[in-house]
């Protein structure tokens, strides 16, 4: 039996939508726009943190996960936290670099957005010869942790050395780092009774370290490192004028973060001569700052050497932001520079009518020098007018030095 012809809206025989009649070519005959979908909820990025670190997201999910993490700090930890245990999943690379690393970073860097908590340009530095040493550390087999190392520094008028190890260097860099993480209030790695003058620090540490002084020491110190960058980035303003406190002297944590960097650099290049394994120094802008803050600390050094009788007498007492005696510096090399320094006094003006000496040097040997790798009598410096405040000078660069 035949019954009334249902209305159809394609070939298929499916029902259609009802449509109010109108004329021909009216607007209304258009399907009715989609209701937009919510955003997703915290609940569920943050339930999608898993996926993300394993890189199984969908593109849209991945967006919406990375625009939430610049805004949500419990979930940038947890997303840290993540990305770190993957790399644990996958086996640790050769230090051989791809040939075409360059154009795939440079692909990528072109195609992200510049993170809403940057690390401060403060902080970089470090954050930088961290990241660089551990890639050296990387590729170490169980015998190169226990390569014998030599530290130097310059003290008593002369050089010092001590014989540790790969481990032991690594030890040493935890070890005084913790005094940049107490300042942040962050936990000391070396615990509560632990002594606050960094040689100190590191002899305890080898003598009753809670790591072994094996390759087993480079997860804590690398976990610390980038606790103190993660901390730092996400302070707020004014972190950087905190003191952090080295036992005989302060630092404000901006030049101590900076002082950190030279000092990975430098361990950097010890550990790699004991291996025989190149290693370049820091990129251009990273050298002058560490530069800038030897030469800055100059004559507070200088006048502690003569307090001590190891410096000439000052010529002329100044009252302080008064001109006086004044030696040039002269840098040279990527990102060099020059630089008054005062001579009789650290709270005397520089002048260049009061200048009496100069001495111009390479920026890398002048950081050996400040780093106890050169003496001052090894220094190939160029040297012009008043001798005796050239070698106070250099003496003084030296003593920045230290175990």
């Amino acid at each position: 039996m035949n019954g009334p012809a249902e209305s159809r809206d394609d070939d298929h025989g499916l029902p259609g939508p009802a449509r109010i009649p109108g004329p021909r070519g009216a607007a209304d005959d258009l399907p009715p726009e989609a209701a937009p979908e919510p955003p997703p909820t915290h609940a569920v990025l943050k339930s999608l943190l898993g996926a993300w670190a394993l890189a199984a997201c969908s593109a849209e999910e991945t967006q919406a996960v990375e625009d939430h993490l610049t805004e949500c700090a419990p979930c940038a930890e947890e997303a840290l936290r993540l990305r770190d245990a993957v790399g644990l999943l996958h086996p640790e690379e050769s230090l051989d670099l791809n040939p075409l690393l360059r154009s795939r970073v440079l692909e990528g860097c072109l195609g992200k957005r510049p993170a809403r908590i940057p690390v401060p340009a403060w902080a970089s530095p470090y954050d930088t010869e961290a990241a660089r040493l551990d890639a050296l550390l990387r590729d170490f087999g169980d015998a190169e942790w226990h390569t014998p190392v030599r530290l130097k520094w310059f003290g008593e008028e002369r050089r010092q050395t001590r014989r540790t190890t790969v481990a032991g260097v690594i030890g040493h860099l935890l070890s005084v780092d913790g005094l940049v993480a107490t300042a942040l209030g962050l936990d000391d790695p070396l615990g509560a009774e632990a002594p606050a003058v960094p040689a100190a620090r590191t002899e305890h540490f080898w003598e009753s370290s809670p790591y072994p002084t094996t390759r087993q020491v480079r997860e804590p110190w690398r976990e610390q490192g980038h606790t103190l960058v993660r901390t730092v980035s996400f302070a707020g303003r004014g972190v950087a004028e905190l003191e952090v406190d080295y036992g005989d002297f302060r630092l404000p944590l901006g030049d101590a973060f900076l002082e950190r960097a030279f000092e990975c650099w430098v361990h950097a290049w010890d550990i790699a001569e004991a291996v025989d394994y190149p290693y370049d120094p820091p990129s251009g802008a990273h050298l002058h700052r560490m530069i800038d803050l030897a030469a800055r600390q100059l004559p507070g050094a200088l006048a502690e050497r003569r307090r001590a009788g190891l410096a000439s007498p000052a010529r002329g007492l100044v009252s302080a932001g008064s001109p006086g005696r004044t030696l040039h510096l002269e840098i040279e090399g990527a990102r060099g520079g020059s630089w008054d320094i005062a001579l009789d006094s650290p709270a005397a003006a520089t002048s260049a009518e009061h200048t009496v000496a100069q001495i111009a040097l390479d920026g890398v040997e002048f950081c050996q020098l400040a780093a106890g790798r050169v003496t001052p009598e090894e220094a190939a410096a160029g040297q012009h007018g008043d001798r005796e405040a050239i070698r106070d000078v250099l003496f003084a660069a030296a003593s920045l030095s230290r175990l």
